[in-house]
């Protein structure tokens, strides 16, 4: 594993100062009710990182940013790699018609634009992981008939390297073809694993709509899949962002569920998270904190809980400390879709279609108080 991604040994420190405080609610139940599921949030747990950078990574040439939900940390440098939907808001598909370049590379310190590159290959990008060699992954979950539906492996330079799916091809059948990619890992092995199926959260999804996670070899070749609509065990409602702990266990936020769910490499459920609140995205440390970005919760889906990046441990349903949404109308605050800590504990959001005007920018830093 990377030891760029360990967090700073005081921010251990603090973390594990927090995990001993608060007491663990039922998570040994897998058919828990998650609405039986009190926020752990409104215990007032600490929060690691007070300090609040809005705006941190402007765009260049006075370009304002559309929504993301993407952002992780480059195992090699540390520095920050995000998307930025062309300008598109929530899922206007942007870069379809606005032909820029949507990936970037940040200087973690300055927020500097250290590199980018994608123009003209997206719709919507949607997923994004950084894998140990630096190449970076990315999900284009909407399409048009000749763009979309597609897993982009690209080098640290830009160059693509592996492209799954056809673009513009969208299917549900098990194979190699997406039907709407969420978000794409890879494991220590170099195998390839996609969460499938953004539309399935509605109450009434698309026909032809799914929610599965599909194995690939490192080389591309379709290993297997598991997984469809619904609220049962191994079922989703939107997988929308994956990421796996030191034991080489997969994580699902199962969004629509509410829930993170745990899975081994073949595809076998060991566990299920409901404490983390409706999950949009994840970052998992190299000391198995994880860090669970809520950017949905609404009276009208998951009442009473607040938005926010809850922060535990991958060996427990416990959440031991909080970082709060940006200040707004909204009761329940307003936080983005994706989440990456740096080296030093620095947590970084992803700004969505939510919470983007609150946060004044694609991209909002945390840092660790005085």
């Amino acid at each position: 594993m990377n030891k760029l991604r360990v967090t700073g040994l005081a921010h251990l420190t603090a973390l594990g100062a927090a995990f001993l405080g608060i007491a663990a609610c039922g998570a040994d139940d897998e058919m828990m009710d998650s609405a039986e599921v009190a926020d752990p949030a409104a215990a007032g747990l600490p929060n690691p990182t007070p300090n609040v950078i809005k705006d941190w990574a402007p765009l260049p040439d006075g370009r304002a940013w559309g929504s993301t939900a993407g952002i992780d940390i480059d195992p090699i440098d540390g520095h920050i790699w995000a998307y930025d939907r062309c300008g598109g808001i929530a899922l206007a598909g942007g870069c379809a018609e606005n032909l820029v370049d949507p990936v970037f590379k940040f200087h973690r310190e300055t927020g500097e634009i250290l590199a980018s590159f994608g123009a003209g290959l997206f719709v919507l990008p949607h997923g994004i992981h950084v894998d140990d060699d630096g190449n970076v992954w990315i999900t284009d979950s909407q399409g048009t008939e000749d763009k979309g539906h597609i897993v982009v492996k690209f080098s640290p330079e830009g160059e693509v390297l592996m492209m799954l799916g056809e673009m513009g091809v969208r299917n549900s059948e098990p194979g190699t073809f997406f039907n709407e990619p969420c978000d794409v890992i890879t494991a220590p092995d170099g195998s390839i694993f996609v969460s499938d199926g953004h539309s399935g959260q509605n109450a009434n999804p698309p026909e032809g709509s799914t929610g599965r996670i599909i194995k690939f070899s490192p080389e591309g070749e379709y290993l297997l899949e598991w997984g469809v609509i619904g609220d049962g065990p191994g079922q989703f409602r939107t997988p929308h962002a994956l990421e796996m702990d030191s034991r080489g266990r997969l994580f699902v936020a199962d969004r629509g569920n509410h829930r993170i769910q745990i899975f081994d490499q073949e595809g076998n459920l060991l566990d299920t998270h409901y404490q983390f609140g409706r999950v949009s995205g994840l970052f998992i440390d190299d000391a198995d904190n994880v860090y669970a970005i809520d950017s949905e919760s609404n009276p009208n889906q998951h009442a009473d809980w607040l938005t926010g990046v809850r922060i535990g441990h991958a060996s427990e349903d416990r959440v031991t400390a909080f970082i709060p949404p940006h200040e707004s109308d909204d009761p329940q605050g307003e936080a983005g879709e994706g989440v990456a800590v740096d080296a030093d504990g620095n947590v970084y959001a992803a700004e969505g279609p939510n919470s983007r005007a609150a946060a004044e920018g694609g991209v909002t830093k945390y840092t660790r108080g005085n």
